[in-house]
């Protein structure tokens, strides 16, 4: 009787009351109230379900979507994630997210939102919130916010002046200048076909252009400087999105509100709309659960949880509606912006559309072209950039290639070693000692090298890989894409980088030897604290050190140009020509280099012999004649191997062409490794053409190494 009970009590519960709760893995990128928020609604709902338990992970933005997309098709993902939907085009065309089912209940919903979450006539994830971007307005300084472009013109120039502003924003980024560009008829997409030559996105450039060209708006804005103009009372109003909140300063008052109309079409100005969703993984190994927690965290509790302790902008209509939310000064400020946002298009193609946007910005805005042509410029870069991949290659020729190859060495390796086997045994320990140091650089170098060149013979497009074997070599080579002139076809970057290793190298030596051949002499006092003192700028990491230059160097604000109308000469707008950013450029580089040079040198000189050039003073040298040929030739030896790794290093100086002119104007000041990472990362995700690079930039730095080697009188190999 009891064993039947038992029985009868074990079938009820099923077989789940005595297993391991499934675990959900949810990815998402929020920080501070956000992540707090969600997290704490996430183990609520493991607690109300003792059958799931739901692990949150929360991954930094920045690399969110690329261990995303590496981690969920090997089973290492997550089952939901939380993230942007702008990419939802792509992750559809590589599998990587599931569909809701066509039943899904989004009644509740913002409508726009569900349209972000939309691609291909499927719902791809439930939205959870929202951002977009506002005018934040100083109520000291501004009484009402303007109604229409009119108004604004009318009120900026009275709030403009000693180095206050009425508006400042970020005009040159494509994402800041879309509100105009949709305000004024514009758009990236004609339908579904990508058209950056709009006459609404000449119309908008031509009303921007005109703000700046009448001194209404900070010339070389970044967000840093809109930040600070504001925060000091000294920009009225400012256009920025929600994350704004956490710079502005406690003691500055400001209201919150929707975007002016464009006056001259009666258009609101629209931003783009980024929509949170949650998104089940293709790859979940517990999709129905996964799904649940995501009905959960769009659920009307969980929803108005997220408003009032995340401070988040919830697309839920009825969470929404309640007073703590709808009474909320900046929530309801968004929510107002809401119904003149335009979702931000999740098509594949729009990534490849901003760096083409930008460059018509930033022609515009330095008087490079016209609006028109510079649309028209945009939209040609587009198509060149797009164009279809290179046909498919078989790749039997290459396997049988590297087949023979493999066969040869190994034909010839094998006799050579079995031949030497004896000496090997005999220094078996010595190749024991250098075993690990082989094993490391085979895995850090060679094995990266092959991944890298083999990818290079492949043409990376949508997600997918076809085999296209040289034809990406060919077109770097044969300039296919752009005209031998341009900046960004290879040849004139090869040269532009040839000109950058060259200059700096020789700047590098010249100044590092002056200083070592100073610092060595004996009269010199405190020359310990002057040797501290100047190896500090090689000491600071380089990226730190390009930020503060760049700084340095801004047409407005910047140290240099403050100074060079101190002295008179007037200031310089850097970055807006080849010559001054090269320059700019140049000197950041130098500053960071010759401390290395100098050190080096230093070392040397304390190897030659003072007796030396004092014979040479004797017999009547002059100081460059014993410079000359007595010090010089002495430290040729230890400098040849310093000139070749500065060479190296300087040749794939990233972090300072990036972060200091970042290749303007129009890339003329790109070098090669800056130009492969945007083929690679802002150019359609072109992994193949940009592998190619990578490949040519190593025989490039490996027929240099040989001749300076044997220059040095060495061998390389």
């Amino acid at each position: 009787m009891v064993a039947a009970l038992l029985l009868l009590l074990l079938s009820a519960l099923g077989p789940r009351a005595f297993a391991e709760p499934v675990e959900v893995t949810v990815w998402h990128a929020y920080r501070g109230e956000e992540r707090a928020a969600v997290e704490a609604l996430l183990e609520e709902w493991s607690a109300a379900h003792p059958d799931v338990r739901v692990a949150p992970l929360a991954v930094p933005y920045d690399s969110f979507f690329s261990k995303l997309e590496a981690a969920a098709p090997r089973g290492n993902g997550p089952d939901l994630f939380i993230a942007a939907h702008e990419r939802i085009g792509a992750w559809k065309g590589t599998g990587l997210v599931a569909p809701l089912p066509a039943t899904e209940d989004v009644a509740d919903l913002h409508p726009t939102t569900v349209d972000a979450m939309t691609y291909d006539g499927r719902l791809w994830g439930l939205p959870l919130a929202y951002k977009c971007l506002a005018l934040f307005v100083n109520t000291d300084l501004v009484s009402a916010a303007p109604q229409d472009t009119d108004a604004l013109e009318a009120m900026l120039p009275g709030l403009t002046g000693d180095g206050a502003y009425g508006l400042a924003y970020v005009h040159t980024d494509a994402y800041f200048h879309a509100p105009w560009m949709h305000g004024f008829g514009g758009g990236v997409f004609d339908g579904d076909v990508v058209a950056l030559d709009q006459p609404g996105n000449a119309e908008a450039l031509a009303w921007v252009v005109g703000l700046q060209d009448r001194g209404l708006l900070p010339e070389e804005p970044t967000s840093v400087l809109v930040t600070d103009l504001f925060n000091q009372g000294r920009a009225a109003m400012v256009i920025s999105g929600p994350w704004f909140l956490g710079e502005v300063a406690a003691d500055v008052p400001f209201e919150i509100a929707p975007l002016p109309v464009v006056s001259a079409t009666g258009e609101r100005a629209a931003p783009y709309l980024t929509v949170d969703g949650a998104f089940v993984s293709a790859f979940a190994k517990h999709p129905d659960e996964a799904r649940a927690v995501a009905r959960f965290l769009a659920g009307h509790d969980a929803a108005l949880r997220r408003a009032t302790d995340g401070r988040q902008a919830v697309a839920t209509l009825s969470a929404a509606a309640e007073p703590a939310v709808a009474d909320d000064r900046v929530l309801s400020a968004f929510r107002a912006q809401l119904d003149a946002a335009v979702p931000m298009p999740n098509r594949p193609e729009m990534q490849a559309t901003w760096e083409p946007q930008a460059r018509a910005l930033r022609r515009v805005t330095r008087g490079a072209l016209t609006p028109d042509a510079a649309v028209r410029a945009a939209q040609q870069e587009y198509d060149i950039v797009s164009r279809p991949p290179p046909p498919e290659a078989s790749p039997v020729p290459y396997l049988v290639t590297v087949g023979l190859a493999a066969v040869g060495f190994f034909g010839w390796f094998g006799p050579t070693a079995w031949r030497a086997r004896r000496r090997i045994a005999q220094w078996r320990f010595a190749y024991a000692y250098v075993a690990p140091a082989a094993v490391a650089m085979a895995l850090l170098v060679v094995v990266p090298f092959v991944v890298g060149a083999t990818v290079s013979l492949f043409a990376h497009r949508d997600g997918s890989f076809t085999f296209v074997g040289l034809a990406n070599f060919l077109d770097i080579a044969l300039a296919r894409d752009w005209p031998l002139s341009s900046p960004l076809s290879f040849w004139f970057t090869l040269g532009v980088t040839i000109l950058w290793t060259a200059a700096n190298v020789f700047l590098h030596v010249s100044i590092g030897i002056a200083l070592a051949m100073l610092l060595r002499e004996p009269w010199l006092q405190l020359r310990g604290v002057y040797r501290v003192l100047l190896i500090l700028p090689w000491a600071v990491p380089n990226y730190i050190t390009a930020l503060i230059w760049k700084g340095m160097f801004h047409r407005q604000f910047g140290a240099i140009n403050g100074f060079l109308e101190w002295v008179g000469i007037g200031a310089v707008s850097w970055f807006s020509q080849f010559s001054t950013a090269f320059a700019a450029n140049l000197a950041t580089n130098t500053w960071l280099g010759f401390p290395f040079m100098m050190v080096v040198t230093l070392g040397a000189l304390q190897s030659i012999p003072r007796d030396l050039e004092q014979a040479a003073e004797v017999d009547g040298a002059t100081g460059w004649q014993r410079f000359r040929h007595v010090t010089l030739p002495l430290l040729k030896p230890a400098l040849l191997p310093a000139v070749i790794l500065g060479s190296v290093w300087t040749f794939n100086m990233f972090n300072i062409i990036y972060l200091v002119s970042g290749g303007e104007p129009d890339g003329a000041t790109e070098i090669l490794i800056s130009e492969a990472y945007r083929w690679a990362f802002t150019r359609g995700h072109r992994y193949g053409y940009a592998s190619a690079y990578a490949v040519l930039i190593f025989f490039v730095l490996l027929a240099y190494s040989r001749i300076m080697n044997r220059v040095a009188g060495k061998k390389v190999l």
